[in-house]
């Protein structure tokens, strides 16, 4: 996965270095052919530049086996106009048996330099159960940062926790779980020096 993101980067980064004096537009293209295995291999690319120089480009690709069996991959990225920028890929893969599962990340910055990050992956087994999870961070750019973690499974409900640091040095630390009993919640706020503190 952090391949997909690294040539989706430099395929922005080769559409960026055009002149502002290029034309704007859109640009794709696909194939489909049978393959080896007994299934077909099937892609597609689109891109496009706008008038003011943003760039973003998409691929994606799907393998199969005639058996049941999938695998796509797919990655895109972006450059803005006047800055920033941003990545992603995921991947899926499904089996003759209904299991499956799926991985995913993306990545922004922004033009002021705050960032966010963000992976996630889900499996679903034979018998229809499964579980997820996913963790983003953020970071400000002029201080502070974000942190969440998400998971859940069948019948297990579903557990969130979330940190938030201001530029002072203040922070909130909580933790959400949602499940057939009901909601639970615990969080609280301390200083810089790791005191306890109102939340505000």
């Amino acid at each position: 996965m952090v391949r997909s993101i690294v040539l989706g980067v430099a395929l922005v980064a080769t559409l960026g270095v055009a002149s502002a004096a290029d034309a704007s537009g859109r640009f794709g293209g696909g194939g489909i052919r049978r393959n080896a295995t007994g299934g077909v291999t099937a892609g597609h690319v689109t891109g496009s530049r706008g008038p003011l120089g943003s760039t973003d480009v998409h691929g994606r690709r799907t393998v199969t086996d005639g058996q049941g069996d999938s695998h796509t991959t797919s990655a895109g990225a972006a450059l803005g106009a006047f800055g920033g920028s941003a990545t992603r890929s995921g991947e899926t893969t499904r089996n003759p048996d209904g299991s499956a599962s799926h991985q995913s990340g993306f990545t922004a910055t922004g033009r002021d330099g705050g960032t966010v990050t963000s992976t996630g992956q889900a499996t679903r087994n034979s018998d229809g159960s499964g579980s997820f999870s996913r963790q983003t961070t953020g970071t400000g750019a002029n201080g502070g940062s974000y942190a969440r973690t998400t998971s859940g499974a069948t019948g297990q409900g579903e557990t969130r926790g979330t940190r938030v640091t201001g530029a002072n040095g203040n922070s909130y630390n909580g933790q959400t779980t949602v499940s057939n009993g009901g909601i639970t919640h615990t969080g609280g706020c301390t200083n810089a020096s790791g005191q306890a503190i109102a939340c505000r």
